[in-house]
C-alpha cells in the first residue's frame, strides 16, 4: 500500500511541475498578463502543502485541480477549473456532466472562503 501512495504522490507532484512550466510559459513567451494570478495561486497552493493532495492540468489556459490517479478525467470524475478573465477568475467544481458550483471572485487567493470551501470539498473525494 505505501508504494501505491507513494507512486500517486509522485504523480501528483509532476503535474503541478508540468503545469507550472505550461503556465510559466504562456506568460513569459505568450504575453497571458491574465494569468499570472493564476500561477501565483498554484504556488500559494504548493507552499501550503496541496500538491500532495491534488493533481494539476491544463486545458488551453484554463487550470484543472482533480484528486484523479491518471492524466486524463473520466466524465464521473469532480475536478476545480479555474478560468481568468480580465479582471475576475471564474470558478467551477465540476464533473463531466454537472456543474456543482460556480462563482466569479474578483480575487484568486486563498482568502476567499468560496474558494476554500470548493477545495475541501474537492479534497474529501477520493484519489481515484
Amino acid at each position: 500500500m505505501q508504494n501505491r501512495t507513494e507512486a500517486i504522490l509522485s504523480q501528483f507532484a509532476e503535474s503541478w511541475v508540468e503545469t507550472e512550466l505550461f503556465f510559466d510559459n504562456l506568460i513569459n513567451d505568450y504575453d497571458f498578463e491574465r494569468i499570472k494570478p493564476v500561477r501565483s495561486f498554484i504556488s500559494e497552493l504548493k507552499q501550503k502543502g496541496d500538491d500532495r493532495f491534488f493533481r494539476l492540468g491544463t486545458s488551453v489556459h484554463r487550470l484543472l485541480i482533480s484528486r484523479s490517479v491518471n492524466h486524463r478525467l473520466r466524465i464521473d470524475q469532480k475536478y476545480i477549473m479555474i478560468e481568468a478573465y480580465d479582471k475576475k477568475f471564474e470558478v467551477t467544481l465540476r464533473d463531466g456532466r454537472w456543474t456543482y458550483r460556480q462563482y466569479m471572485i474578483e480575487n484568486l487567493d486563498l482568502n476567499d472562503n468560496r474558494l476554500t470551501n470548493l477545495l475541501r470539498t474537492l479534497k474529501d473525494t477520493l484519489v481515484d
